[in-house]
């Protein structure tokens, strides 16, 4: 997602205290007849609408309620005048998005009707909820949104996060994209067959790991005959990124990060100003003027800027007698949520692969089942065919004639991909496709690098494997068991090394006590685990780099592990400690740095690791991926000292279809609301902690059984 400065994450996370009034009142809607909201257990809105249109209006109203300030300021970001109101730290962002608004304006008419009557519906729920709450807002806050302000908010979302690292790397700045923080991100997805299952249908998890502030949000969509669709989005948008389920079939995506787009080095024609050599002829760039208005104290100032673009695609850079045009299969495309909206109607795979055969979304694994008993795996990505080989963001290839741009894209049939496999199961959290299945090997052969990416097994996905082999056949409450296992794949993998280092180094008196505690500990980390704190902090020293080492973590890594990770023992690498001094060393600096840090080497995992929400300070089991967690959190530094959830695990989903309908359980940890005094704000946490999850209300008759109370959005004055 685009960067939005601090100042407005604040105004957008936390709500505002203190709002000043605007005027009351809004002319009738005829909207709020047309759709109810049903609220059950946990505050989860059931949004049952008689049109889509209805239904965006819906699905704008609720997320407000929950979520108000920050779903507003959303739009104003996705209609790029965000420094109108907030001043000029957001010109830059206004600069980006006023050309993706002019992209969803242009395009908006080719959306299919269903798409737009979604995206009217959510501008009119958005207006008139700003409209009735006056109290909740600044007095600027504008309830005039349209629906192409609402398109906006999903256009070219990859290609100006490429364009940076390209400039950022052509100022050599060095790329930390395997930094311990992005190791700690990413995202869990399961489907079981019904060979695998105790009542013989299939399973479904879905378990994303962003941020706790990125704003899931669960809710349920129904517009009768048209849509019934249970599942997450994220705060702020109709759809993005969604997944969940419907009565036939569901879905998960995890992280592919594939290589999508090139920078092209165009000769400039030194003949004519503002123009490139190609095919032989001078071409002309297109000039774009955009003008951003800015708050200048208790005035508006405004600002121009000259934007270029070429057919291939936006100009990011010109200098030394080239122009750099970045060309990505996202520039341009418009239809990604016409995309999802048209999987979340789907009733059968093949529906769903037609779906999904649109292209608009352009990454991500795709992880599938239904209660016809399919599973299916996609790495999905709209990758280019290139006749050049990539210069993988760091570098421009130069180029004189469209023989050398690539033209077209791998056909979906051509992508990785896994239909009912052997074994009956499909996991991916976040590695490359091949070891999806260990018994349906996707060859690199077939899939050759570069275009694709080489095979990988971090530690993390390689407990997934262990955990979903374990059991030949697994119950919905045995998915849920397992999604929450405490083990740390990197303790059982590097324990013993570590201790023999250390009894070989003749250790202090406390470090041969704190060795001891290491050998008694279960390799967990559960809240009451004492010695895992004290693992966690000397593994990631011993990984980190020394002063003036300029390895990058990978280099590192595999230069301090005995045996690096290999294809050929996929479960079993990398394995060992190739320097048992350096081991021995950084355990001793973490037996006093844990003690110095929380007063003793064997402080239990939860006193130190705590999930903070409202009033609540609650201990947490967890731990991040990169030290072989499936259950995965991460935390930040807290001012006293503790460590704080901050991403990870917080919206897990299980679902197992049947021909009576999906049964489900479901836990959103940070709550429905972000407002403080909603009662739904912290209402899930505990059960989080507990490694619970809440039974879904999917039916008519389970909403009612839950329901704590209906009405319909907008109504009255």
């Amino acid at each position: 997602m685009r960067f939005v400065p601090a100042l407005i994450v604040a105004l957008i996370v936390f709500p505002v205290s203190s709002l000043l009034s605007q005027e009351p009142g809004a002319r009738p809607s005829p909207y709020p007849e047309r759709v109810e909201v049903r609220r059950t257990a946990y505050g989860v809105p059931h949004i049952l609408a008689q049109d889509l249109a209805a239904l965006g209006f819906g699905m704008a109203w609720v997320q407000l309620e929950d979520y108000g300030v920050r779903v507003a300021v959303n739009l104003l970001r996705g209609r790029g005048e965000l420094a109108r109101y907030f001043g000029r730290d957001s010109i830059e962002s206004d600069f980006s998005w006023r050309q993706s608004h002019a992209s969803a304006a242009e395009t908006y008419h080719r959306l299919e009707q269903a798409t737009r009557d979604l995206y009217t519906g959510f501008a009119a729920g958005a207006n008139r909820y700003i409209a009735m709450h006056p109290e909740e807002f600044p007095a600027w806050m504008p309830h005039d949104f349209t629906p192409q302000d609402v398109a906006a908010l999903w256009i070219e979302e990859t290609t100006g996060p490429a364009a940076r690292r390209f400039l950022r790397a052509q100022s050599a700045r060095r790329r930390m994209a395997d930094s311990l923080q992005l190791l700690d991100a990413g995202s869990n997805a399961w489907a079981l067959a019904p060979s695998r299952t105790t009542s013989g249908r299939a399973i479904l998890l879905r378990n994303p790991h962003l941020n706790w502030r990125a704003g899931y949000y669960e809710a349920h969509y129904t517009v009768p005959g048209v849509i019934n669709f249970y599942g997450d989005s994220q705060v702020g948008y109709p759809l993005y990124f969604n997944s969940g389920f419907n009565e036939h079939l569901g879905w998960a995506t995890t992280n592919n990060n594939p290589d999508l787009e090139e920078v092209y080095a165009l000769d400039v024609d030194p003949e004519r100003p503002d123009h490139y050599l190609f095919d032989g002829g001078s071409v002309a760039l297109e000039r774009v003027e955009v003008t951003v208005q800015w708050k200048n104290g208790d005035g508006l100032s405004s600002e121009t800027r000259e934007f270029w673009r070429t057919p291939l695609g936006p100009v990011i850079d010109r200098r030394e007698g080239k122009v750099y045009v970045l060309r990505s299969p996202e520039w341009g495309e418009h239809r990604q949520t016409e995309q999802f909206l048209r999987m979340m109607r789907a009733q059968s795979l093949e529906e769903w692969q037609a779906a999904v055969r649109m292209r608009a979304h352009s990454y991500s694994n795709l992880t599938y089942a239904d209660r016809d008993g399919n599973i299916f795996y996609l790495w999905n990505a709209t990758l280019p065919r290139r006749p050049l080989p990539s210069g993988n963001d760091t570098a421009a290839i130069h180029v004189r004639s469209s023989s050398q741009v690539w033209t077209r894209i791998v056909p979906f049939d051509s992508l990785p991909q896994l239909l009912n496999p052997k074994g009956g199961y499909i996991q991916n959290v976040n590695d490359p496709f091949h070891f999806t299945n260990l018994q349906a090997v996707l060859d690199s052969t077939r899939y050759p690098p570069p275009d694709f990416p080489s095979p990988r097994l971090r530690l993390r996905s390689q407990l997934s494997l262990m955990l979903i082999t374990q059991e030949r056949k697994m119950s919905l409450d045995d998915v849920v068991r397992l999604k929450h296992s405490y083990r740390m794949l990197a303790a059982e993998r590097f324990k013993a090394d570590l201790l023999a280092a250390v009894r070989a180094s003749n250790p202090s008196f406390q470090v041969s006590e704190a060795a001891a505690l290491l050998e008694h500990w279960d390799d967990t980390v559960s809240p009451d685990s004492r010695g895992s704190t004290l693992f966690a902090i000397w593994f990631r020293r011993y990984f980190a780099p020394d002063s003036g080492d300029t390895r990058s973590f990978s280099q590192r890594w595999n230069a301090l592990v005995s045996t690096p990770w290999s294809a050929a023992r996929p479960l079993e690498t990398p394995a060992g400690l190739a320097d048992p001094a350096r081991a021995a060393e950084k355990f001793a600096w973490a037996v006093e740095e844990t003690t110095r840090r929380y007063g003793s080497y064997d402080v239990a995992w939860g006193e130190v690791h705590r999930v903070r929400l409202g009033d609540l300070d609650l201990p947490v089991g967890g731990c991040s991926g990169f030290l072989g967690c499936f259950r995965v959190l991460g935390f930040r530094d807290a001012p006293d000292g503790k460590q704080q959830v901050a991403r990870g695990d917080g919206w897990v989903l299980a679902v197992e279809f049947g021909r009576d309908g999906p049964r489900a359980y479901s836990v959103l940890a940070y709550g429905e609301s972000a407002k403080p005094d909603s009662p739904h704000h912290t209402d899930q946490a505990e059960m989080f902690t507990r490694g619970e999850l809440k039974r879904v209300a999917f039916t008519e008759a389970d909403i009612a059984a839950q329901l704590m109370r209906s009405y319909r959005p907008g109504a009255g004055r």
